[in-house]
Formats: structure tokens, C-alpha cells, sequence
């Protein structure tokens, strides 16, 4: 059985620089704060309920087209990655509530809970931009859904991309400095 370092290392290495996921988000943040502009607040919360159960398929999508592996059979770290998106998705429980009973609520709370997932990833390629990730979107979220009630949808979802967008640049730094390094 391969060790945890070398489990590390092939994850890593079959991660394809784990852009998928990112590009998928941003996309479908982007389409969701667009759809909020145009559509009355019921259908701007559908749209936020429909687009970000469309970002784990896109991902998956994108990932196909580029090469990236999700799915690592018997690498531990992919177990983890997996465990961490089920504890994520557990927070349904919670979002739904808020629907029916807080709907205004909803958006800033499932940006936020999309995003908690990506501590652990980080900490799985040994790079902060996890916690960069998660705390900035945490805090970006949480400021315009406070700044921008009226259009929180629209505001919350801005946000993410904004996060998503420099997630990405430092995700293509990181395996920059990873490739030099050998």
C-alpha cells in the first residue's frame, strides 16, 4: 500500500491543477447573480437553488474535457476530499429551513457553506489558499449580503466569483512553484 506522502503526491498529480471546480463555480456564481438582476425574488432563489446543484456536474465536465481524475479509487486523500464535500452537503438540512422560514438568509448561507470544503483541500496540497479561499468568501458573503440586502442574491454571488476568480490565480501559482520545485 502506498504511503500517505505518496497518496499526497498522486492525488496532487492526478488533480490536474484542480481548476475545474473553480472555473465551474465562478461560472455558475456568475449565471446565478445574472439570473437575480432579471428575475423576481422567488425565481432569483430557484435560480440560486437549481445553479449551485449545477456547479458539482459542470465540475465534473470540465474536469472530463481537461483531464483531471475526481474520483482517486483507494487514495485517501481523495477519500477525505469526498468526506469533506458530503459534510458540506450536509448543511441542506440547514439551507432548506432558512428557505421556508429565513429565504433571505439562504444565499449568504449557502456561499458560505460551498466554500468550507476548501480547507481541506488546501491542507491536502499544502497550500493556505484553502483558508484564503474559505475565510475570504466567508467575509465577502457576510459584508454584501449586510451592504446589499435588497440585492443580496446578486451581491453574495459577485462575491464568490471574486473569491473563485482569485482562487484560481493562486492555484495556477501554486502548481507553478510545484513544477520548478520538481
Amino acid at each position: 500500500m502506498p504511503t500517505l506522502e505518496e497518496q499526497r503526491t498522486e492525488f496532487i498529480r492526478q488533480s490536474g491543477r484542480f481548476l475545474a471546480f473553480p472555473i465551474a463555480g465562478a461560472v455558475v456564481w456568475f449565471a446565478i447573480g445574472i439570473a437575480s438582476l432579471v428575475l423576481p425574488p422567488k425565481g432569483a432563489l430557484y435560480a440560486l437553488l437549481l445553479g449551485s446543484g449545477a456547479i458539482f456536474p459542470l465540475a465534473l465536465r470540465i474536469a472530463s474535457l481537461t483531464g483531471q481524475q475526481v474520483f482517486q479509487k483507494g487514495n485517501q486523500f481523495a477519500t477525505l476530499m469526498g468526506s469533506s464535500v458530503l459534510m458540506v452537503n450536509l448543511l441542506w438540512a440547514l439551507h432548506f429551513l432558512l428557505l421556508a422560514r429565513l429565504p433571505a438568509l439562504a444565499p449568504v448561507s449557502i456561499a458560505i457553506a460551498l466554500g468550507i470544503h476548501w480547507i481541506v483541500f488546501g491542507w491536502i496540497i499544502q497550500s493556505s489558499l484553502g483558508l484564503v479561499h474559505a475565510i475570504s468568501r466567508t467575509v465577502l458573503c457576510t459584508a454584501a449580503y449586510a451592504v446589499f440586502k435588497e440585492q443580496a442574491i446578486f451581491a453574495v454571488s459577485m462575491s464568490v466569483v471574486l473569491c473563485y476568480a482569485l482562487t484560481i490565480g493562486q492555484l495556477l501559482a501554486h502548481f507553478r512553484r510545484l513544477a520548478r520545485a520538481g
